[in-house]
């Protein structure tokens, strides 16, 4: 690891402390180690809840693809954790740009998940094994951390007790000569718990490039991966409870050429009580330490290195308190602070890729606060919900800069800023009967540049084109404003419908906007920026449906994205922005028989979406089936039988004016679980 190991006694508190904490209850207490209750308004913004069932029958086994059961959730690339660039792994919602930051918030346990410099999700150390379930809430959010939330906000919650066996062990062998190994150890402890896991994951991997444009230094895909979780809960009285959470973890990969290998590798920690009594209260704490390095090889000969990103380490740091006062009346009012704070820096060397000596040395980075108060109110009039909430943010960007040795020599230091930024939001939901409600809610919000688009230029070069992304230090905040409303039908028992009508606009959207785009020697010569465009206005319809029907479950979801970039004056003003599709659906049907085998097909459809902002690279349309089969054999043993894309789809990924990269093709796996 490039950076410094978390303390050993903080790693060592929930098995020491706390289980001092639990043995000193008598009554050993049962813990939960789950949040607070949900505020009876939350159906008002038209969430999506992927349960543990879900979580557990993936034929991927990642977050990421589980995620796309919610259409609409989009990557910056359609790759998953094997085979894309960690650091354009953002995740954003309703069609608003794709974006390798994420304009979605996302939350374990309450954490904010996003790296600390370039806002990435580290999806690989997000294993749907110690989730218990997952909320996918579309939209501009108040609450605690909802700086940020311009998209949306997806709450991930550990696995609780009751939902783990003491023991679990899962080895599966697939294409290419790739293995996932997992285990888990849960016991209790006094009246609390301690949950340790593990995963491995390696595998040769897949051709990313298409066979017409293999050259000599073209290999596979290959990646290695692994993570480890140590979670402890233990009570300190009846009502309460502390929560602590651990995660490290290193991700491996090689893209398209020999020598392309990205690391990216995190320690997170956090610490979290929770009370449940009359004055509830949820407070946490959190250090983030993250690292990213990554090597460019030239894809002309002699395929020597061009760029070696060497080591970009990251801290993330914040917290929040959260009250709510028994105030009666049919209110519940929640009120708090949060604040994150982010600082970053870049270390990067340029490369003649001829003579293979150093061109240039670089060095970037920067720090950025944020702190805010928010309230939120949910007030329940019978079968009327109303809610209402508001947030002011003081954010900070200091200490930026920009230093180059060598060719393009620079020495810039940018000036700090800082300013305020109010939000709010207001719902309504409207139960007209157990089968029929309403909801309608409008909001707002806003996101501040990463240090990544702030402060690093970057370049992806193929034998096609050179295209060049450079920083913009006065990048503005990005601000949202939108509205929504909904109708909830229950037709007949276990058959629940949705329907979403949205409007949202982004102001001062951040993108990588075409500068200019030449020919030399056949070679497209692309220079982009990351610039404000004046506004992304993104409107459409969502659709979900789920349906029970004896040992059958249906869960389906539709989106339908019109999105547009206003840019008076400029060439992309009008069209549609880079990679958001406008339709996008999923489908899942299981069948789980009682202490028997269980079956599940998904699948997954997304329409063409444009590379780049003038719409001249285009990803066509994709249609992939994804299966899984589990087969219980006695003693807690399972065989599970998992395929992706089955129909072997063309899936492109990328395509920087005709370099194209493609992602997973049909792969199969085959593996054994035990549990105890």
């Amino acid at each position: 690891m490039k950076f410094a190991v978390l303390p050993i006694a903080l790693l060592a508190f929930p098995t020491g402390a706390l289980a001092q904490l639990a043995d000193s209850d008598p009554a050993k207490i049962i813990v939960t180690g789950a949040g607070l209750p949900l505020p009876p308004g939350t159906p008002a913004y038209g969430s999506v809840v992927i349960d543990r069932d879900r979580l557990l029958d993936s034929a991927s086994g990642r977050i990421e693809t589980i995620l796309g059961d919610v259409a609409g959730f989009q990557q910056f690339r359609r790759s998953d954790s094997r085979s894309a660039n960690p650091s354009a792994q953002g995740a954003t919602l309703r069609a608003l740009g794709g974006n390798a930051s994420s304009r979605t918030l996302v939350l374990l346990d309450g954490v904010p998940m996003a790296d600390p410099f370039f806002g990435y999700i580290p999806f690989s150390a997000l294993v749907p094994d110690r989730l218990s379930v997952v909320r996918v809430t579309r939209g501009g959010g108040v609450g605690p951390f909802g700086a940020g939330a311009v998209a949306g906000t997806i709450e991930l919650a550990s696995a609780t007790r009751d939902q783990l066996p003491v023991f679990s062990a899962s080895a599966l062998y697939g294409s290419r000569d790739a293995t996932e190994l997992s285990a888990s150890f849960n016991p209790d402890l006094g009246g609390g718990m301690v949950s340790l896991s593990g995963r491995w994951d390696r595998g040769d991997g897949f051709q990313t490039t298409p066979q017409g444009q293999r050259g000599a230094a073209t290999v596979p895909s290959a990646y290695d991966g692994w993570s480890a979780n140590l979670r402890a809960v233990a009570p300190l009285s009846s009502t309460s409870e502390v929560q602590f959470r651990a995660t490290i973890f290193r991700d491996d990969r090689t893209l398209r050429f020999r020598g392309a290998d990205s690391v990216s590798e995190g320690q997170d920690a956090s610490i979290r009580y929770i009370s449940r009594g009359r004055w509830q209260m949820d407070a946490l704490a959190y250090v983030q330490a993250r690292n990213f390095s990554n090597i460019v090889i030239s894809s002309s000969p002699p395929f020597r290195k061009a760029l070696d990103q060497r080591n970009t380490p990251s801290t993330g740091l914040g917290g929040k308190i959260e009250l709510r006062p028994p105030v009666g009346g049919g209110h519940m009012l929640r009120i708090g602070a949060d604040s994150r704070f982010a600082s970053g820096d870049m270390y990067e060397d340029a490369y003649n890729a001829m003579t293979g000596l150093v061109s240039a040395h670089r060095h970037a980075g920067g720090k950025q606060l944020t702190a805010g108060l928010f309230a939120e109110n949910d007030w329940t009039l019978g079968k009327l919900v109303l809610i209402g909430g508001v947030r002011a943010d003081r954010w900070t960007i200091r200490d930026g800069f920009f230093l180059a040795a060598g060719l393009g020599a620079a020495n810039n230091m940018f000036p700090d800023r800082s300013g305020w930024e109010f939000s709010g939001r207001a719902g309504a939901l409207y139960r007209i009967s157990d089968a029929v409600a309403l909801r309608g809610a409008g909001y707002t919000g806003f996101r501040l540049p990463t240090l990544n688009e702030l402060y690093r230029p970057f370049v992806i070069a193929s034998a096609a084109s050179t295209v060049t992304t450079r920083a913009n230090p006065a990048l503005e905040n990005e601000k949202l404003k939108g509205v929504e409303a909904g109708i909830d039908l229950v037709p007949m028992p276990n058959v629940r419908l949705a329907a979403t009508a949205f409007y949202n606009r982004l102001d001062n959207a951040v993108g990588n906007m075409t500068v200019s785009s030449t020919v030399t020697g056949g070679r497209a010569i692309v220079v982009r920026e990351r610039q404000n465009v004046d506004r992304i206005v993104a409107k459409g319809v969502e659709l979900t449906a789920s349906a029970d029907a004896g040992a059958f479950h249906l869960s389906a979801s539709y989106a339908y994205s019109h999105s547009q970039v206003h840019a008076p004056g400029e060439d992309f003003d009008g069209l549609s922005p880079a990679q958001s599709p406008r339709h996008a659906a999923s489908a899942t049907l299981a069948w789980r028989s009682v202490q028997g085998p269980e079956l599940s097909a998904t699948v997954r459809y997304v329409s063409k979406q444009y590379e780049d902002d003038l719409q001249s690279d285009v990803l066509p349309n994709a249609l992939t089936v994804d299966a899984v089969a589990r087969f219980p054999i006695g003693h807690g043993a399972t065989i599970i039988a998992r395929g992706e894309n089955l129909l072997d789809e063309t899936v492109v990924t990328r395509n920087a004016g005709g370099s194209i990269d493609l992602g997973t093709p049909r792969t199969l796996w085959l593996g054994l679980t035990v549990t105890g």
